[in-house]
């Protein structure tokens, strides 16, 4: 007879770390946006970009976390410290323990669908230690990259979307309101006669109250068509918002990072609409020295870079894309820090020049946010600069296409944004 033998499970360190916590501790690194010094689009496509994905640099800012979290145990934290235990023996113990932990907690992540690693490189030839700071396991974790999957980058919305929405207070969000009324299933206002194309929601009591009052009580009771009544429902829209992102090298500049908060915004109002608006569409555009749409799914991964502001072009590709959009309302958000200094001329190239407000350039994007309005398409910028010449031209965006200017800065960005967008009561079209 076979015989199975059970033991006490003892979990490790690696199982009893909260992955969702260590996520939203790695938020900014994850969706760091640092200037790589490459050029073309504002995706990664260069050697510093390929250094911050690193499986390398995943270890290091897991580490980070798990120090700021205080999970690591006493010795481990001394020998990160440099301090030495005295015992040669011993501290390749706990090295060798602390390589192990970082890639436990980087499997787990892989399991659970949060991230997914390049094919792995192959190991140098030779004798040579495993680790150490010069060994086979860290020049390989140098050569494996990692990227996030569409859970993660679900994840991460959310946690942005809690922490923007906790920031504003208690807000009822379910669809976009409207003061129209419309016939529909869910009663919630008071009943109409029936008109033709009117969803058929029988008021009966009123029904019967209209019929008895016209031929008094009796039987059998005669309906006529102007007895019909129905109940009335709030009238709901759907919408469709184009999220315009600077990329430009200003977002990065003097010592603040403002490219990172708007892509937590962007991804919190990705969540937002997928869970609460399921009939609303999100779009993401990035310009620079020109524009481009991308995918949500490499939000995350978009970088900055040595560009110029392109906003003429970045509002044309916005409006082409609303444009074919069959929506009830349609907006662009477009968040900015700097002045237009690009120009995409009619052969194709691309004039710039930075000093300045430049009349043409000018002239452009004016023309531009006027072809916007004309489309019926409202135009917000969340400008996240305040000299003077920015506040006037964004003033003036505003009153072409009697959309709203917020200045604002990366701490208040996505309460302004997501309050404007919740808030906002949209028109019935027809």
């Amino acid at each position: 007879m076979r015989f199975t033998k059970y033991s006490k499970y003892i979990p490790d360190l690696a199982d009893a770390v909260n992955l969702q916590g260590l996520l939203d501790q790695l938020g900014d690194f994850l969706l760091q946006s640092g200037f790589t010094g490459g050029g073309g689009t504002g995706l990664p496509d260069d050697a510093g970009f390929d250094d911050q994905q690193s499986l390398d640099a995943l270890k290091r800012a897991i580490l980070q976390a798990l120090m700021d979290s205080k999970q690591l145990s006493p010795e481990m934290l001394q020998y990160l410290r440099g301090e030495s235990t005295g015992d040669p023996e011993r501290d390749q113990a706990i090295e060798q323990a602390l390589t192990e932990l970082l890639d436990a907690i980087i499997q787990r992540l892989i399991d659970e669908g949060y991230l997914n690693l390049s094919e792995p490189p192959k190991m140098p030839e030779g004798h040579r230690a495993m680790f150490g700071p010069h060994g086979r396991a860290a020049e390989a974790a140098q050569q494996v990259h990692f990227s996030l999957t569409d859970k993660s980058i679900d994840f991460l919305g959310y946690k942005a979307l809690k922490g923007l929405l906790g920031s504003i207070g208690k807000a009822n969000v379910g669809a976009h309101d409207t003061p129209f009324l419309a016939t529909g299933v869910e009663a919630e206002g008071v009943s109409k006669a029936y008109e033709f194309g009117d969803v058929l929601n029988l008021d009966v009591p009123g029904t019967l109250t209209s019929a008895i009052a016209r031929e008094g009580l009796g039987m059998p009771l005669n309906l006529e068509y102007e007895d019909l009544m129905v109940h009335q429902s709030e009238y709901r829209s759907s919408a469709a918002t184009v999220l315009m992102l600077d990329c430009s090298h200003s977002m990065i500049l003097y010592g603040e990072d403002r490219f990172t908060p708007a892509k937590k915004v962007a991804l919190a109002l990705t969540h937002l609409i997928r869970t609460q608006f399921p009939g609303d569409t999100l779009r993401v555009v990035l310009f620079h020295d020109t524009a481009e749409e991308i995918p949500l799914s490499a939000l995350a991964s978009a970088q900055v870079g040595p560009y110029h502001t392109n906003t003429a072009e970045g509002l044309t590709l916005a409006r082409r894309i609303l444009t074919a959009q069959k929506k009830d309302m349609k907006q662009i958000i477009m968040i900015t820090d700097g002045k237009p200094s690009a120009l995409t001329m009619p052969d194709g190239r691309v004039y710039v020049n930075s000093m300045g407000l430049d009349p043409a350039i000018l002239k452009a994007t004016f023309r531009e946010v006027a072809n916007c309005r004309r489309a019926g398409i409202m135009i917000n910028t969340f400008m996240l600069a305040r000299s003077k010449s920015l506040v006037d031209f964004v003033k003036h965006v505003a009153q072409i296409c009697r959309g709203k200017a917020y200045f604002t800065n990366t701490m208040t960005l996505g309460q302004f944004i997501l309050m404007d967008f919740m808030k906002r009561k949209t028109r019935r079209v027809g």
